[in-house]
């Protein structure tokens, strides 16, 4: 089984990016399933019901979430219907959608993490062992922890180790170098990155964001234009253990 995750998708450069390279992707790579984060998607926070089909319909299985998840009220139905758009599962009881995405024989556990991200999320790891106390053994599991610090991540990579097929991590945008299969078989990568306008501060405007960091006034962020960088990893997995025998990045630039 090889399967591609794609970074945090921003905004309609990075959208725009994923829709015109996915398909060709997926026969180059052989790919039998992608996923991709999707939670920074429209106008670079949240996702609607529009750019969640788009990326769907160029052949993404799955769409993952985080922080920005429920930027968008009316999107919330969606969230509770799609069988192929996730939300954190460590969100406290009554969040709308679902945290656990389940597609032919993979599956795909969302988590948040609680490290500087600014919310009191529920525990990501007692989290996910209740997800996998009810799961069958004979899955591939794919992981995504969106998370801002590096240490939780590889904590939640090390206590995964054998259990799951690949942790990958999510939310900082900017591509990690430390891809690795752990010694269980496990897939790590601290994060996969993004999509999104390559000349950015992690997909928004260049100029904008030194003009908050510079006045400290709380200026609007919009997301940036121009050439696109698509980040991602490919891993490759036994069929008969479920488990990693290969993690490779997939960079590319987007003209």
């Amino acid at each position: 089984m090889r399967m591609l995750f794609l970074g945090d998708i921003v905004g309609s450069c990075g959208r725009e990016a994923v829709v015109k390279t996915v398909p060709e992707l997926r026969r180059e790579l052989r790919l039998d399933y992608v996923i991709a984060n999707g939670e920074n998607c429209t106008n670079g926070r949240g996702l609607n019901a529009r750019h969640a089909d788009e990326l769907l319909d160029c052949g993404i299985d799955v769409i993952t979430g985080g922080n920005h998840t429920f930027q968008h009220r009316e999107f919330y139905p969606y969230l509770d219907a799609s069988a192929c758009v996730s939300r954190p599962l460590n969100y406290p009881p009554g969040a709308p959608g679902h945290g656990i995405i389940e597609i032919g024989d993979l599956v795909v556990v969302n988590l948040i993490g609680r490290v500087f991200m600014g919310a009191d999320y529920d525990d990501p790891f007692r989290a996910v062992d209740e997800a996998l106390a009810g799961m069958s053994k004979n899955r591939f599991i794919l992981v995504d922890l969106h998370a801002e610090a590096t240490s939780e991540k590889q904590a939640m990579g090390w206590y995964l180790d054998g259990r799951v097929t690949t942790v990958v991590g999510t939310h900082t945008h900017v591509p990690t170098a430390d891809h690795r299969l752990l010694p269980h078989g496990t897939a790590y990568c601290s994060d996969a990155g993004m999509c999104g306008a390559r000349d950015s501060v992690i997909g928004d405007d260049v100029q904008a964001v030194i003009s908050r960091f510079v006045t400290q006034m709380p200026t609007r962020l919009p997301p940036a234009e121009g050439v696109a960088v698509l980040n991602g990893i490919v891993v490759e997995a036994d069929n008969t253990t479920k488990r990693a025998i290969s993690i490779e990045r997939c960079d590319r630039v987007i003209c």
